[in-house]
């Protein structure tokens, strides 16, 4: 295998019932060291043999993804997962059995098993078990666990369906599982269980509120990470999950700021809980639920799409400071820019 593919496969396969002939290309690949797209509930993933200090590394090549920035670990259960940790506490127990499969990621200290290049040099390691039917039966076929971040570039919008993953890897890994667009269209929840007092290190689809339910008190979101540090999880750089354009968020007179740029000639994307309006030329307008989770499975393809229409700004109305909306109104934070 070359350190880069020089061209991308790509298999379609049905999500629900994906054929063992495309599940197993794919699982060689990954055996051979290789990269392979994948569906998951959440995002696509970039996935390699997580017990492989070679192949885990390039995803950090072909994402240049920098290498104090942890990957996640895609296992098949919860014993799969004790496997990989020195220490597996009861609350572990208690939210595994209630969460997993799902958008849930643990972060345990790590067993000697898990390379450094997965950690970032980290005693701790992140895990989680997808509940997507194709990501489920590649680690099955390939009978080992998967480092799967993000199928994007570093930094940039996480991909919800196969364009989005080529658009910024086409030529840089090995083959793709095309099983759709995702479901749940934003990262999973990460939750610490290293620490004395377990704490959210990324908002995500579960509430922190559902995991006190089982667990009891859990810090707040920690704050973001800057510079060359080691992170404790992925998706804590100050600057994430960000379009090609410039986004601002507003909390209120989205229209004033719309109608500002577009008199300094800028072709600008707004993303409104109103219904659109005729804003002239220059604007595109485009409606967002107001529910939550639907808002979470339409943002990062519909920003994706103003990315296609070439716009230079995206204003982003933010949600209510809810708990419901903490996962969205911190991906639009950490996708926006200052002026």
């Amino acid at each position: 295998m070359t350190p880069a593919a020089s061209e991308t496969r790509i298999v379609r396969v049905d999500p629900q019932r994906p054929d063992r002939e495309s599940i197993r290309a794919a699982a060689d690949v990954i055996i051979a060291r290789g990269l392979v797209a994948i569906p998951t509930e959440t995002v696509y993933g970039l996935a390699a043999d997580a017990l492989n200090a070679s192949a885990v590394a390039r995803i950090f090549v072909a994402k240049g993804r920098p290498p104090t920035n942890p990957v996640i670990v895609h296992v098949s259960d919860e014993a799969a997962a004790t496997e990989l940790v020195s220490r597996w506490p009861m609350e572990a127990s208690r939210l595994a059995d209630r969460f997993w499969p799902g958008p849930l990621t643990l972060v345990l200290p790590r067993s000697p098993r898990v390379p450094d290049v997965v950690t970032a040099g980290l005693p701790t390691v992140a895990l989680r078990v997808p509940a997507h039917r194709v990501a489920a039966e590649l680690i099955a076929a390939a009978e080992r666990p998967l480092a799967a971040p993000s199928a994007n570039p570093s930094t940039r919008l996480s991909p919800t369906a196969v364009e989005h993953v080529l658009s910024g890897l086409a030529g840089r890994i090995d083959l793709v599982l095309d099983g759709g667009p995702t479901a749940g269209g934003i990262e999973s929840t990460v939750l610490d269980l290293s620490s004395e007092r377990p704490r959210i290190l990324r908002p995500g689809p579960i509430a922190r509120s559902a995991l006190e339910d089982l667990i009891g008190p859990i810090e707040p979101v920690a704050a973001r990470v800057a510079g060359d540090a080691p992170m404790p999880s992925p998706g804590m750089m100050s600057r994430h999950y960000a379009p090609r354009a410039r986004l601002v968020c507003v909390e209120q007179d989205a229209d004033k700021r719309v109608a500002e740029l577009v008199r300094r000639g800028l072709r600008v994307g707004w993303l409104s809980f109103a219904e659109p309006v005729d804003s002239g030329p220059g604007v595109i307008a485009i409606q967002m639920p107001r529910a939550a989770v639907a808002y979470a499975a339409r943002l990062y393809a519909t920003l994706h799409e103003l990315d296609a229409q070439s716009v230079e700004w995206i204003v982003a109305e933010l949600p209510p400071d809810s708990e419901e909306w903490h996962a969205i109104r911190d991906r639009l934070r950490r996708a926006s820019t200052d002026e």
